[in-house]
């Protein structure tokens, strides 16, 4: 029997077995209540000010473009990115790293469960630009953690954020999103609500 964690890879193990034979349970997650601000403040960022990547450091998760788009003027917030980057080894992540502006801040790979939701919880933006795969763990728990969120727009992200989110295809379209929802207090706390309840 398999187990299938989101509608589009049940689809898929269909067309290799018997449909009968497929379950799919959707991941959920525990809401954030709170979350200390020390976690964010340590790492010199001021709370409400920043958008976050939290997203392996390859090219189907978009980050270039994600961080193309930021830089591309001054935004005054920003950007945190999290993953490893080694600019010397990996030609992708010297890309990333060469294509990013000053408030572009790569903090490494953090796996402190209180850091790392802390960091959601106080984002004024969650940036996914995953764009395979099912159902993303930290796609739910961003939801769980009420961020407003901005996808990259496919119908694994569409399933599991729903009419909450705001989705990009490319840089621009990233780009005008980040123009429009950076300064959108309105718009971020309707984004962040349907999150939750999402």
């Amino acid at each position: 029997h398999l187990v299938a964690d989101h509608p589009e890879i049940a689809k898929h193990l269909a067309t290799r077995v018997n449909p009968r034979k497929i379950t799919m349970i959707p991941y959920g997650a525990n809401p954030v209540e709170s979350a200390s601000t020390e976690n964010v403040t340590r790492y010199g960022i001021e709370p409400g000010k920043y958008a976050i990547v939290i997203a392996r450091p390859e090219p189907e998760n978009s980050v270039l473009d994600i961080v193309k788009a930021f830089s591309r003027k001054s935004r005054g917030c920003s950007l945190v990115v999290l993953g490893k980057y080694d600019g010397e080894k990996n030609a992708f992540h010297a890309e990333v790293l060469k294509s990013a502006s000053k408030e572009v801040l790569f903090l490494g790979a953090i796996y402190e469960k209180d850091i790392v939701e802390a960091l959601r919880f106080h984002a004024r933006l969650y940036v996914h630009g995953h764009r395979v795969g099912g159902t993303n763990p930290s796609l739910v728990e961003a939801l769980g953690a009420r961020s407003a969120v901005l996808a990259h727009d496919n119908r694994f992200n569409r399933w599991v954020v729903g009419d909450g989110a705001r989705y990009f295809k490319d840089e621009q379209q990233c780009s005008d999103l980040f123009d429009t929802l950076l300064s959108d207090d309105e718009e971020i706390g309707l984004m962040k609500r349907q999150s939750l309840t999402r």
